[in-house]
């Protein structure tokens, strides 16, 4: 049935409004959360020393690299949808649905995952300013917060665009003031002394080592891929969807090396090893009580539990609405469609990932947060991360006519430093968590999404109990880049103020998001 897809500007409900300098916002905002507040004394623990600085250098490689099949990929494609509409359009040949299939069933488990290593952020940053609290109340407090957060997102949600923005300055005043004052107490010596083998390339420990140290980093970047999931609302999307995604890579690198160099010249790096230590589980504080006193230190804590606070809260808000866009495009179970009655939210997703994020916060404090990335980023590497490596070239190969405004530069080769360096990351997994078997977990997850996939591929009637459904509608469409005043992908984007039937509603009355979660 090739050519029965509907053409990308046909579909009502989305204005492409947004210009290169607020997609690279969008981008950075959601990159920079909680994360490197939690994840440096993580890398200082899994290099040994002070040139843990390696692991950042590393996991911005590795998103540079896998940044440029997003560019080629969101230009060409620049659909709301992101992964989902890019696996659609690659594998529909071969496989039908089954890869945004899994795609959605993936993000089941990576997006509460990926929410619920923000919540370990805050019961972390909320002992420094509660040091008595025992395991049994981090755990209530934990969970409480993610309750609080469903109680919220019970309803209509109209001020999305405020909160982002409360979420950004919050974030940027936590991050410069921890910068400048670690900057203003700087020690060379702590910075740049290593101990005794710390570069010794030939040892097992320094690849171990750098193994976790790239997961970390490339957790730690997360989210420069967010306006390809937004590609139905980006101005000119061939020229700022690639330029959007590199930008904000750079510009998060800058900031998060500074940040990480500064640490390192205010806190001596075994602190951050010690469990006593309130360096090894709120470092901002610690930094800020060492160089501008205690009342500074307990005034960024604050601002930093608000930035987690609002990205659980961002976070969830978008990621429940995924299996719902699936649903209502029929690509995944039909219940997750359904809409509350009365504040039309996706029930079943909201609660579903909530459950999900529970149970993932409480794996986290009884195991640790390293445990906790390695295997949310295990799921993501099976499906979507390699998924899209080979999207590139089977696209290249199956619709050689779509128009390409961005071609990946050197290709194949950032493909090939993607493949290697999410390869390193999922090979080293159990190594780096032994005895939790994060790889065993993520095949167990994937194994688990095919069984379901045949169920609902039968019960629907599509491949391989149907006919493949051909959808080639962006071979076909008009050219985004010359219809500025609308668009659409295959995966309605209901976000506030996303245009479509009204302030805070998608055609269908859905106050949703397309936007990915947030650390």
């Amino acid at each position: 049935m090739a050519g029965t897809g509907r053409p990308p500007t046909d579909q009502v409900g989305f204005v492409r409004r947004i210009g290169l300098f607020q997609a690279t916002a969008i981008n950075m905002s959601q990159m920079c959360g909680i994360g490197p507040f939690v994840t440096i004394p993580l890398m200082v623990a899994a290099f040994g020393g002070p040139h843990a600085v390696i692991g950042f250098v590393a996991g911005a490689v590795l998103a540079l690299a896998d940044g440029l099949i997003w560019a080629e990929l969101g230009a060409s494609l620049p659909g709301a949808g992101g992964s989902y509409v890019y696996l659609r359009q690659a594998f529909q040949y071969r496989t039908g649905k089954l890869m945004p299939f899994l795609f959605v069933w993936t993000m089941m488990l990576y997006f509460p995952v990926a929410l619920s290593t923000g919540v370990i952020g805050f019961v972390q940053y909320l002992t420094y300013l509660w040091p008595g609290m025992t395991q049994t109340q981090g755990d209530l407090t934990g969970l409480a917060l993610i309750a609080l957060v469903v109680a919220l997102l019970w309803g209509r949600v109209e001020n999305l665009a405020r909160i982002t923005a409360v979420l950004w300055c919050v974030m940027i005043a936590s991050v410069v003031l921890v910068i400048a004052a670690a900057y203003t107490h700087f020690s060379p010596d702590l910075a740049f002394t290593y101990p005794a083998g710390a570069f010794e390339l030939t040892s097992s420990h320094f690849w171990i080592g750098f193994a976790a140290g790239l997961t970390i980093g490339i957790y730690d970047y997360g989210g420069y891929n967010t306006t390809a999931y937004m590609g139905a609302e980006i101005k000119n999307p061939g020229r700022n969807i690639p330029r959007s995604i590199i930008y904000s890579i750079l510009g998060i690198m800058a900031i998060y090396l500074l940040l990480q160099i500064g640490t390192l010249g205010v806190v001596d790096w075994k602190e951050m090893l010690d469990p006593e230590s309130p360096a090894s589980s709120s470092i901002a504080s610690a930094v800020m009580e060492t160089t501008w006193g205690k009342g500074a230190a307990d005034a960024v804590t604050v601002l930093i539990l608000v930035t987690a606070v609002a990205s659980v809260f961002t976070g969830l808000l978008g990621a429940s609405r995924i299996p719902y866009n699936a649903a209502r495009e029929k690509v995944f179970f039909r219940p997750f469609a359904i809409l509350h009655q009365r504040h039309r939210f996706p029930v079943l997703g909201l609660l579903s990932m909530g459950g999900i994020g529970c149970v993932a916060f409480l794996i986290g404090r009884h195991t640790d947060l390293a445990t906790l990335i390695q295997l949310l980023l295990t799921v993501v590497v099976l499906v979507q991360a390699l998924g899209q490596i080979a999207a590139v070239t089977v696209l290249r190969r199956r619709q050689p006519g779509l128009r390409r405004p961005y071609r990946m530069w050197l290709y194949p080769l950032p493909s090939l430093v993607a493949l290697v360096g999410w390869l390193v990351i999922y090979g080293y997994a159990d190594r780096n968590s032994p005895g939790r078997h994060p790889i065993e977990w993520s095949l167990a997850w994937v194994g688990a999404g095919c069984v379901a996939f045949l169920l609902w591929a039968r019960y629907e009637k599509v491949w391989p109990f149907g006919p493949r459904e051909i959808s080639e509608e962006y071979l076909h469409g008009a050219d985004p880049d010359t219809e500025p005043a609308a668009g659409a992908g295959s995966v309605p984007d209901p976000r506030p103020d996303a245009g479509g039937a009204g302030p805070g509603t998608d055609p269908d009355g859905d106050p949703g998001t397309g936007v990915p979660a947030e650390r």
